[in-house]
């Protein structure tokens, strides 16, 4: 609920403290006394686009203050804490603009943006007029007011369900439909380069094998020629055969020579041993040095192909199995996922007709619920003195999404066999008014937490007609709040609080004032409001009667 609003310097308010209450709350006043400008200021506060120079003449800047009382589970609590913005029983909203059109705002005493202040704004005040483009003349709300007539939240929440649904079979189809488009693309080299792999099957740390292997037989083959000829001089044919055979000679002599040939047959037997070892090695070493020339062009055979091939690949050779590896799992992927594409549809499909039952079933629940709006409004129309008119709830198909497929628009024929349109096309004002009316009453149900604000919504109608708009209003007003400027004597006679904006000249200067009315200057204002300037006895007694009820 609003609990003041305080103006300071805008337009030609200098100073306005205006208390309001719980209830029909009404402003009177001549045209052009300045009761527009208090929407205009409300609507500055609450960040709402409209004129540019707000400043007062000659004042540096403008500034208005809204206090509003919240609820524990007001809409606007949610949206103060997702700000970040403190939230107690009183939410005052402040806002400033500087002569230069410099805007700032605050919330609570805390900075905040005019983004937020219209966040607000859509859960705290609803405005409703013959220029009304922010509720129910705006037909892309209209799904959403009907919604709320209806009260099938279940079934809007089984709609985005099975949206939300149908949103994640979709993106998983295209995700495999993507992969498998990839793998395609490469499935003939993977299936080459596969084959290729395993036929030369590597193995880690066999290039290192290889390239040792290689490395021996070719240095085998420098060195095994000279330590042949070492092993035919030392051998039997070489000194070992003459060390040998003249230690034959010595033994044939021994006898004669006696002792001095002792020492010289005991050097060479030790020497004969010696060279026996070094010739029994190098036979060993020889023996070692051997290989097939095949062995050696085999080894440079393999070692070569699994270089080439890690080159082609662009992996390191111990990598290549591993990169087998994963070809394999990608060849693996390719085949899973032709096979996973058929399930992936099926899905698709499954969840295509789980959205179809869902938005149905909240199709025929709107079409039901727009034949019990449409009675409701009908009903409101005839004390409204527009029994002749037609109103209908239009549903077409269009795109479907989160919330169905259905597109709702509020039509009205103002004459019988007139054809139907969009209530801002084809009501004229007095008309308009009345609709807007009757479709708040029908509408509102038990939302209180809003102030609902009528800006000469009795424009154009008079007489019991006026009275049964005042009852109208009375009746939204009651266990909530709502504001009302109206020229209407038989409305402002409802209003359970009364104000009268008027415009004075002081000192040269314009202003506009707003005063509060208790009971015998209402009773003159309403006087004023039925006969004009000069008030009668007449007319005072009529305001008494309207008072009355």
């Amino acid at each position: 609920m609003l609990r003041s609003l305080d103006i300071r310097d805008m337009l030609i308010i200098d100073r306005l403290e205006l208390q309001l209450q719980p209830g029909l709350n009404v402003l009177t006043g001549e045209t052009g006394a300045g009761k527009s400008i208090l929407l205009d200021s409300l609507g500055f506060v609450l960040g709402w686009r409209g004129r540019a120079e707000l400043v007062r003449q000659g004042a540096d800047q403008g500034e208005v203050t809204a206090v509003f009382d919240l609820t524990q589970d007001h809409p606007a609590r949610a949206i103060l804490d997702e700000a970040g913005l403190p939230a107690g029983d009183d939410l005052i909203l402040r806002r400033v603009n500087d002569a230069q059109g410099r805007k700032t705002s605050w919330i609570n005493d805390r900075r905040a943006s005019g983004e937020v202040l219209r966040a607000l704004s859509e859960v705290l005040v609803e405005l409703h007029g013959q220029h009304d483009d922010r509720g129910l003349l705006n037909p892309r709300g209209h799904r959403a007011l009907l919604d709320a007539f209806a009260g099938h939240d279940d079934l809007r929440a089984a709609s985005r369900q099975a949206w939300a649904g149908r949103a994640r079979a979709a993106r998983a189809l295209a995700d495999l439909e993507s992969q498998v488009a990839a793998a395609r693309a490469e499935e003939d080299f993977l299936r080459h380069a596969v084959a290729e792999l395993d036929r030369l099957d590597p193995r880690p740390g066999e290039e290192g094998e290889l390239d040792a292997r290689r490395r021996h037989m070719q240095g085998a083959e420098r060195i095994r020629d000279d330590i042949a000829r070492a092993f035919q001089l030392l051998g039997g044919d070489g000194a070992e055969g003459a060390m040998a055979e003249a230690a034959r000679w010595l033994d044939g002599v021994a006898d004669r020579a006696g002792e001095a040939l002792d020492e010289v047959q005991a050097a060479l037997s030790r020497a004969l041993v010696e060279l026996g070892e070094a010739t029994g090695g190098l036979e060993r070493l020889l023996d070692s040095l051997g290989f097939d020339p095949a062995d050696l062009e085999a080894v440079e055979e393999r070692l070569f192909a699994i270089r080439a091939l890690a080159r082609k690949h662009q992996q390191a050779p111990d990598d290549l199995g591993g990169f087998a590896d994963t070809l394999r799992a990608r060849l693996a992927a390719l085949d899973a996922g032709e096979a996973g594409l058929g399930q992936a549809a099926q899905d698709l499909r499954a969840a295509d007709e789980a959205y179809d039952r869902a938005a149905d079933a909240l199709t025929g629940a709107r079409r039901a619920a727009a034949r019990r709006l449409d009675a409701a409004v009908m009903a409101e129309l005839a004390p409204l003195k527009m029994e002749r008119a037609v109103f209908a709830t239009q549903i077409d198909a269009t795109d479907p999404g989160p919330d169905g497929r259905d597109a709702v628009t509020f039509t009205v024929a103002t004459n019988p066999g007139a054809p139907a349109g969009p209530l801002n096309r084809i009501a004229s004002g007095g008309e308009l008014s009345r609709f807007l009316l009757a479709l708040k009453v029908c509408l509102t149900g038990d939302d209180s937490t809003r102030t609902l604000i009528f800006d000469e919504i009795d424009r154009g109608v008079g007489g019991a007609t006026a009275d049964a708009v005042g009852r109208r209003l009375a009746q939204l007003a009651s266990g909530g709040q709502v504001l009302v400027v109206t020229h209407s004597p038989q409305v402002a006679a409802r209003g359970a609080h009364h104000w009268r904006v008027e415009k004075r000249v002081l000192d040269g200067a314009t202003l506009s004032t707003v005063t509060a009315l208790p009971g015998p200057h209402r009773v003159d204002e309403i006087a004023r409001m039925l006969s004009g300037d000069t008030i009668t006895d007449e007319a005072r007694a009529a305001a008494r009667a309207l008072l009355a009820g």
